[in-house]
């Protein structure tokens, strides 16, 4: 039934929401979440269905029961503030965290202990601290790693997260705000930034431009998804700015080349910030926006529905099957 499944929000400065009946009714946690925290990063687990991660300021945290509760993984302070999380495909207890300044982390137990990578993004860029706000593992070769570093380009690993490489020929904005991969044939990377989103046929070692601004009504891109089921079907998030005063959700079913605006019950009150899918229902999307607004779409953005219940400043979200 559509409504059989849960929701989870990070906040920046409200930590974690939580709902289990698809946004009806909401839980703020508090333990083991310290007061205030910033929670910028959530991730399902890929073969544990309601496994989710939770990453922020204060460390990391795993819920086992699609959200309802919660406990702390490995130490405090073990890593610096998380703004993005993947799970290996392949390896569930091999995880990465990007933080904030720049660096990458891995984990070979399931979060419990973690090294440092020699990733090379820069530690300070124009807007202050780089930090790496996107991380993609290849579903097929779980050895190659994608690394978005705000402001600093995109990294790529072949070996796991052992060595790096920085990718630059045609991505000529660094200011990386998301990464995602398509199953394609060949296989597409998108990379979104601030005036601009590129894609890759040749796993970033070269990259073309869009051309956003002359197809999207606001030039700002943030968030990306592919549709679980058509690696054909990108969705994207844009605004006006950072905190812009609204935002659009936008579809395209042929690799980026032209995009269609999709109509959502309310004008949106900032900047689309992020979307969540999920292999379990893959017309299922959810879209928020910066400033605290939550639409989601049961068939694949043709409808959409608001959440009643608005929030702070939304930095990430994830819904799982209950």
């Amino acid at each position: 039934m559509a409504a059989n499944y849960s929701l989870c929000l990070g906040t920046a400065g409200w930590g974690l929401w939580h709902s289990p009946d698809a946004g009806q009714s909401w839980t703020r946690h508090r333990a083991p979440f310290p007061l205030n925290s910033r929670i910028q990063a959530l991730v399902a687990h890929p073969k544990e269905a309601q496994t989710v991660f939770a990453g922020g300021d204060s460390g990391l945290f795993v819920s086992r029961d699609g959200g309802a509760r919660w406990e702390r993984l490995g130490a405090d302070g073990a890593v610096p503030t998380i703004w993005s999380l993947a799970v290996d495909p392949v390896d569930p207890d091999v995880l990465f965290a990007g933080t904030r300044p720049a660096g990458v982390y891995r984990s070979r137990d399931g979060g419990q202990r973690w090294e440092k990578l020699a990733i090379g993004a820069a530690r300070e860029c124009s807007i202050g601290e780089a930090f790496v706000t996107s991380l993609v593992v290849d579903p097929d070769d779980h050895r190659m790693v994608w690394a978005g570093v705000e402001i600093d380009g995109v990294f790529r690993s072949l070996d796991g997260g052992d060595s790096w490489t920085h990718l630059e020929t045609g991505l000529y904005d660094p200011d990386i705000h998301a990464v995602t991969i398509a199953a394609t044939e060949p296989k597409r990377l998108y990379a979104s930034t601030a005036r601009e989103v590129f894609t890759s046929n040749n796993l970033g070692d070269t990259w073309q431009a869009l051309g956003i601004r002359e197809k999207w009504p606001l030039p700002y891109a943030r968030g990306m998804a592919v549709k679980e089921d058509d690696p054909g079907v990108l969705f994207a998030g844009c605004g006006e700015t950072t905190t812009g005063e609204t935002g659009y959700v936008l579809r395209s079913t042929n690799f980026g080349e032209t995009w269609q605006v999709l109509t959502l019950p309310t004008q949106p009150n900032a900047t689309m910030w992020g979307l969540a899918t999920h292999p379990a229902e893959p017309n299922r999307v959810v879209a928020f926006t910066l400033f605290g607004e939550v639409y989601v779409t049961e068939d694949a953005g043709a409808s959409w529905r608001k959440i009643a219940r608005e929030f702070g400043e939304i930095r990430a979200a994830a819904w799982v099957p209950n």
